[in-house]
This record gives C-alpha cells, sequence and structure tokens, in this order.
C-alpha cells in the first residue's frame, strides 16, 4: 500500500490547482514556486516522493481547469491564446459552456494518449533526445522562420498599388514587429530583468500577463460586450470521429511542445494545426485542449520516464531539487496518478464550467474586465514589485499591435524564442552587447 499515500497527495494537488486555477493569469508554476520554498524551508514535512505527485495533481488540474478564464474571462496565457478566438464566438452564440466541454474532452483524450505511449516512451525518447540535442538550435530557428512566414495577408486588398502594398504589410509588417520587440524584451529579462532577485523564478509572469492577457481585457473595456444566456447543454456536437482527429492533432503538437525546449503549448498547437489541415472548430478547440494537456503534463510526465528524466517546465526544475525519480516504480506510480487526477480535472471543469456559465451573462461584462484587470495588477505587483508592473506594462503596449493591426497574437512568443535560440546558438551574449545588457 506505499502507492496509497503518493496517490492521495496527487488527488489533493488537483484539488487545489482546480480552485487556484480559475483566478485568471495566475499560473500554477507562480503557485509551485511558493510550495517549493516551504518545502525546502520544512525539509522533514512531507516526504519527497509525495511532492513530486503532489505537483502532478496541480500540472493536471491547471492544463484542464485554466481553460475556463481564459474562456468566460478573457484572460488567456500563451498555452491557451488559440482556445479563445473560436471560444469567444461560442460564448457569444451563448454555447460557452459547450466549448469548455469540447476542451475538456481534448484533455481526456491527452490522458489517453500519454497513457498509450507510457510502455513506448523509456524506449523511444532517450535516443531521440540524443539525436536532437546537437540540432536543437537550427530547429528553434526553423519554427522562428515558419511563424513569421505564414503571417500571410488576411482578406480582400484593394485600391492602387501603393494602398495593396501596405494594405498587404500591415499585417505582416505588426506581426515582425511584434516578434521583434517581444524578442527584445526577452533579453532585457534574461539579461538585466527588473524583477527582485528573490522573486526571480516569477521572472517571466509579468511579461505573459502583458502579452497575453492584459491586451484582451482592454479591449473588453472597450467594446463592453454583453453576453447573452449560456445554454447548459448536456452534450456536445461532436462525433467520436471528430473527437478521434481532435486529440490526434492536438496530442501532436503538444508532445512537440512538451519534447523540446522553449516550444510553448501555443507553438506546438500551431504547428499541429498546420501540420494536419484541421479546419472544423469543432475540432480546433478539441486538438487544442488535447495540445494544453499533453504540453502540461507530458512534459512533467518526462521526469520521471526511465533512461530520461528530461527537467521540461518548471514544475520539473523545481522538484528536481528535492527529488528524482530513479526506478520504473516511480514512473508508473506517476502515470496512475495522472489518469486519477485527470478523471477528476475533468468532473471538476464540467461542474466549475457550468456555474460559471450560468452567472456570467448577469455579469457587466466591462465591469468584469475592469475587476479581472485590477486583480492582475495585485498579483504581478504582490509577487514581483514595481519592476514587475514597469515589465507589465511594456509587455502590455507589445500586446496591442497584434490586436489593433490585425496580426498572430502568437508572435509574442519573441520573449522566449529569439533570446534562447539565439543562446543556444552562441550568439546570444553578442546580441546582448550589442544591447548593451552587459
Amino acid at each position: 500500500m506505499f502507492w496509497l499515500v503518493p496517490l492521495l497527495f496527487a488527488l489533493l494537488g488537483t484539488l487545489v490547482s482546480s480552485l487556484l486555477a480559475l483566478i485568471p493569469a495566475l499560473h500554477i508554476y507562480n503557485v509551485a514556486g511558493f510550495v517549493l520554498l516551504w518545502a525546502l524551508a520544512n525539509p522533514n514535512a512531507v516526504a519527497p516522493e509525495n511532492m513530486a505527485l503532489f505537483f502532478m495533481g496541480l500540472v493536471v488540474g491547471y492544463a484542464f481547469l485554466n481553460t475556463i478564464p481564459s474562456l468566460f474571462f478573457s484572460a488567456p496565457d500563451d498555452s491557451t491564446i488559440f482556445v479563445v478566438l473560436p471560444g469567444q464566438r461560442y460564448l457569444l452564440e451563448g454555447r460557452g459552456y459547450e466549448a469548455s466541454l469540447l476542451a475538456g474532452l481534448g484533455g481526456l483524450g491527452g490522458i489517453a494518449f500519454l497513457l498509450v505511449i507510457t510502455p513506448f516512451a523509456p524506449l523511444i525518447l532517450p535516443p531521440l533526445r540524443n539525436l536532437t540535442q546537437p540540432h536543437l538550435h537550427w530547429i528553434l530557428g526553423l519554427v522562428i522562420v515558419f511563424m513569421l512566414m505564414s503571417e500571410w495577408p488576411r482578406g480582400g486588398i484593394h485600391g492602387t498599388k501603393r494602398q495593396r502594398f501596405f494594405g498587404a504589410w500591415r499585417g505582416l509588417g505588426a506581426g515582425l514587429l511584434t516578434f521583434v520587440l517581444s524578442g527584445l524584451l526577452g533579453f532585457v529579462l534574461m539579461y538585466r530583468s527588473l524583477v527582485p532577485v528573490e522573486v526571480a523564478y516569477q521572472n517571466l509572469l509579468p511579461a505573459f500577463v502583458g502579452l497575453f492577457a492584459v491586451p484582451a481585457l482592454l479591449l473588453n473595456l472597450v467594446t463592453a460586450v454583453e453576453l447573452p444566456p449560456q445554454h447548459l447543454s448536456n452534450s456536445v456536437d461532436a462525433t467520436p470521429g471528430l473527437v478521434a482527429r481532435g486529440v490526434a492533432a492536438g496530442s501532436l503538437g503538444g508532445m512537440f511542445a512538451a519534447f523540446f525546449p522553449v516550444v510553448t503549448g501555443g507553438i506546438g498547437g500551431f504547428l499541429a494545426g498546420h501540420a494536419t489541415a484541421q479546419r472544423d472548430t469543432r475540432i480546433f478547440i478539441i486538438s487544442q485542449g488535447t495540445n494544453k494537456v499533453v504540453y502540461y503534463v507530458g512534459a512533467y510526465l518526462l521526469f520521471f520516464t526511465p533512461n530520461l528524466h528530461l527537467a521540461r517546465g518548471g514544475i520539473a526544475s523545481m522538484i528536481g531539487t528535492l527529488f528524482t525519480a530513479y526506478t520504473p516504480t516511480t514512473y508508473y506510480l506517476a502515470v496512475a496518478a495522472m489518469a486519477l487526477c485527470g478523471a477528476l480535472a475533468f468532473f471538476l471543469q464540467m461542474f466549475f464550467s457550468r456555474w460559471i456559465a450560468r452567472f456570467i451573462p448577469r455579469i457587466p461584462q466591462r465591469r468584469l474586465a475592469g475587476l479581472t484587470l485590477a486583480l492582475l495588477l495585485v498579483v504581478v505587483g504582490g509577487l514581483t514589485g514595481w519592476g514587475g508592473l514597469a515589465i507589465l506594462a511594456v509587455a502590455g503596449g507589445i500586446g496591442l499591435i497584434p490586436i489593433m493591426w490585425g496580426s498572430r497574437r502568437m508572435n509574442c512568443l519573441g520573449v522566449l524564442l529569439l533570446p534562447v535560440t539565439l543562446n543556444m546558438a552562441g550568439y546570444g551574449a553578442v546580441v546582448a552587447k550589442w544591447l548593451g545588457l552587459i
């Protein structure tokens, strides 16, 4: 019965994160950082393996339930930004609850995918890592090139040659500008961050809140769209075939993002969408739900995988200071915890989505956006101080560019891609010196 207590800790983590994930833009990595500090200060309070499984529950619960604030409160992060786009249409049609269920079904499919690959991962992933490790810099470079090249003109462009030229480059130029500016911000965060050293593990929090959540909330403050009553359906408009196609696409993108460094769930979902050419809105939402779960949970599961023990993502890096998974028994215990927590998280997502969908139309959207924005300022200011608020303000300005000029908000991920890729290629310090950062 040695496995019972760790599994209970995992389920407790899911219950805790299911509540915390409802707070807009509060990332579970930030919460886990405080838990880790407490664990380091009290080394005998909780056994390391129990803490590792508690973190598994945190990750699974967050991967499912952070869809809710992204969808209903318009406070997305990089892994949910694609869900927001079709999800907002569902919300305006009174089908927000159905959109959340579709994403939840995708999440369950992601858990099923990870269960299926469990026996094969220790055999396939270690040699794959050895093969790709020397080539990560140009792999990430190709990802960047594809992102920027796929930013094409949208809509019909008419008028004179000059008008057509500037019309075509309006979105394209905004996308390039967003990527470059966010990349420069990433260099500042990496070499001269304004976040205090004692909370350096929160370094990216103000940037991601500013780039992804704040612009959407400011847009809601300006437009003040009122939501219709939400239909609380008992089923979803998706056949098993549609669900399977969405899960397959999301698993592909999520696993790519989990395995390769710096590639986030948003990028993985974008690449998978192009690779599988899915056009159905239902498949899209399902695939993004799958992508998010495979990205977060799969990345943490790699830490337990025998012969690999790959630390991808903040959670794995944190727990690595306390615990190392040495045996296959620990791996399969983590997989069992993942499955149990995934089932619990899905039903919790159904419950909270239903509850929020019932009350969200009664709240004026401008007031809701204002309260959410105020909460984000309090969270960022409380965790990172005035320096974090300054970073948030700059990031928020950059995040407004795609909204105002019609380009992809995913280009904001230059904040990670540009500095890390150049560092891997050996040019990061040179660029930082040019920028006067070192």
